[in-house]
């Protein structure tokens, strides 16, 4: 099943920054540090240029450490770009933005020359309480829904530092599955655009591999990690939701119920520092995806070649 998700609004943030770029010197792209391969938007560098970027792996509180390294490492490595990790509600860390982005363009600066930063990311990834958190007030609506800034927004945060705030947007075609499921498992995807129960199967199956003893601990099925680790994903779902009392009348486990308990302990981050992907993984998948596509494009082209009886 894929997973795509582009509304009309989003259409419109993509015009709205194509219109904005020209006057802008840095970017800012928030991306959730538990995803922060499949949060970073392939159309941002499109419409941006190519500007200076700073990448920020925010609700770095909710991700795997030893990961959100790795992945800071990996962004820093890429030209004109710098990396930090924050979490949007810490009032000191969220003004090191305000440093990153005067590091990447020392041309700017002053009343004659200030700095002109356009911050993006993907719905639900904080944006707008970083925005609060910089101004120390209530400058921009949160939720924990996707798709709640509908408009871009122009925030002072010193004289010569202008930042312009957008709602946050996705791409027209996310051709990497896994990124698809990992976004729907984070809430930036409207919940008319997946299946929540073949989410959480899929998310169910990564935290096995990975993250098996943070399950146990979470909901205490009697299992070694080890066995837990291995044991089918729809029978890990349905002992999840017997052990968390999703049970309807005669017994019978309501999956849809249980997977809604995995998906927001995941989001609210009880079940521990999680981190979905590596950089070598989110790399492999790319590679395959782009496979897939050019074995679309040449099944195409050999049907259009095909002579008609």
């Amino acid at each position: 099943m894929a997973i795509q998700w582009f509304p009309g609004h989003m259409r419109s943030t993509q015009k709205a920054i194509a219109a904005r770029i020209a006057d802008i010197d840095v970017v800012i792209e928030l991306l959730d540090a538990r995803l922060p391969g499949s949060s970073a938007n392939p159309l941002l560098a499109e419409l941006t240029g190519h500007r200076p970027t700073l990448k920020v792996l925010n609700k770095q509180d909710l991700a795997d450490p030893e990961r959100t390294q790795q992945w800071l490492g990996w962004y820093g490595a890429q030209p004109g770009t710098r990396a930090l990790a924050l979490d949007a509600s810490d009032a000191a860390p969220a003004r090191r933005l305000i440093e990153g982005c005067r590091a990447l363009a020392p041309q700017r600066g002053g009343l004659a020359k200030p700095l002109r930063v356009l911050v993006c990311g993907v719905p639900n990834v904080g944006k707008s309480t970083l925005i609060n958190t910089l101004k120390a007030k209530r400058q921009a609506k949160t939720g924990d829904e996707a798709g709640i800034t509908k408009q871009e927004q122009r925030i002072t945060l010193a004289d010569d530092f202008y930042l312009w705030d957008t709602p946050g947007m996705l791409w027209p075609r996310i051709a990497v599955p896994q990124s698809g499921f990992h976004l729907a498992a984070s809430g930036a995807v409207g919940r008319n655009a997946y299946d929540e129960e073949l989410v959480a199967l899929e998310l169910l199956r990564r935290l096995q591999q990975h993250y098996a003893p943070l399950l146990e601990a979470r909901y205490r099925l009697g299992l070694t990690p080890a066995a837990l680790a291995v044991l089918p994903d729809e029978e890990l779902l349905e002992a999840i939701g017997r052990k968390r009392g999703a049970v309807m009348a005669g017994g019978r486990v309501s999956r849809q119920k249980a997977a809604e308990i995995v998906l927001n302990d995941f989001r609210s981050g009880v079940l521990g520092r999680i981190t979905l992907e590596t950089p070598e993984e989110f790399t492999a998948w790319q590679a395959a995806a782009v496979l897939e596509d050019a074995q679309r494009a040449a099944r195409k082209a050999a049907q259009k070649r095909r002579p008609r009886p």
